[in-house]
């Protein structure tokens, strides 16, 4: 059974200039005189799904998703310039300003939770509380450990055929070497070294694994931007100022009442993330969901967001 709310389509959809090459994609449904909730998608590049509208009581809810630079239904497609953290950030503050938007709850999971962060951090009078899933700071040490040496001692089977793509000599970096696949000129490379990236991260992301959720990675439309931007970001350290820098700036947002949700077996995302966060913030409360691992479509985790989101709703009335 699924705590998921009925489906619902958007009451308004809006495509925002962001720069003179960037188009967002941004939807609205729910209610319109509801609480303004903004969802962020993870990856970097995997854009929104008609089921996130789910998450929410369309009664209580004005929900907003966005679909980050190059990705969903945001063009150009797949696009790696001007595509940064900061970029994003500052298209989040665009959309707040665009929808009239004073303040929202915010949303976020994987590298949403890693969004939703910063941009709390460079923005906090525009947060009214976040939830936050799946906990990524996305620091060496965690891309180290999931794209390097950690996570396929847990799933080598999965893993073998992300190592088979690269020659033995450029193994010490998969990361570059992905990333050179992934901007290749060649267009039958590109894909499939998306496909492989995209197959391996979806074979790790629940507690059993889903065989139609890494199936879904055949497909260029979702596999290509979802490996080529993260390629691109992590490659870049998420363009972030120093390896730690979501700890070290949590002193801006330690007033914003936080839920942190972590499925205990998280093996791409490990659990100490979670942990980590929460006792930077005095106003957090960490749920470690016993039974779970990284995605979103675990039902432990979904009733724990939904659930997460009604906490919030409450305490952050006016």
């Amino acid at each position: 059974m699924t705590p998921l709310f009925p489906p619902i389509e958007p009451y308004q959809k809006h495509f925002i200039n962001v720069s003179s090459l960037h188009k967002i994609y941004v939807e609205e449904s729910g209610n319109p005189k509801g609480k303004p909730l903004l969802f962020l998608h993870g990856g970097p590049g995997g854009g929104t799904d008609p089921e996130h509208r789910r998450l929410y009581d369309p009664q209580i809810f004005r929900i907003i998703l966005l679909d980050q630079r190059g990705c969903g239904h945001s063009t150009p497609f797949a696009e790696l310039t001007e595509n940064t953290t900061w970029d994003l950030v500052s298209d989040i503050e665009v959309v707040r300003k665009h929808l009239h938007v004073e303040n929202w709850l915010v949303h976020g999971g994987s590298w949403g939770s890693t969004l939703a962060l910063v941009y709390a951090i460079t923005h906090p009078r525009s947060v009214k509380g976040l939830i936050l899933r799946g906990i990524f700071l996305c620091t060496p040490k965690e891309l180290q450990w999931f794209y390097q040496e950690g996570a396929h001692w847990i799933f080598p089977d999965a893993w073998a055929p992300y190592e088979a793509l690269i020659p033995l000599e450029e193994r010490k970096d998969y990361i570059t070497a992905y990333y050179k696949r992934l901007t290749s000129q060649d267009e039958n490379t590109r894909l499939k070294a998306a496909q492989t990236w995209s197959q391996w991260e979806a074979s790790t992301s629940n507690l059993i694994p889903r065989p139609d959720m890494i199936a879904q990675y055949a497909n260029p439309i979702k596999a290509l931007p979802f490996a080529r931007i993260e390629a691109h970001y992590f490659i870049n350290k998420a363009f972030l100022p120093t390896d730690n820098f979501i700890l070290e700036n949590c002193d801006k947002i330690e007033h914003i009442p936080t839920r942190i949700i972590h499925g205990r077996y998280d093996v791409v995302c490990p659990v100490k993330n979670a942990w980590d966060l929460h006792h930077r913030l005095p106003k957090s409360t960490l749920n470690i969901i016993p039974n779970a691992g990284h995605s979103l479509f675990e039902p432990a985790i979904l009733s724990s967001v939904i659930e997460a989101c009604h906490e919030l709703e409450k305490i952050t009335e006016k």
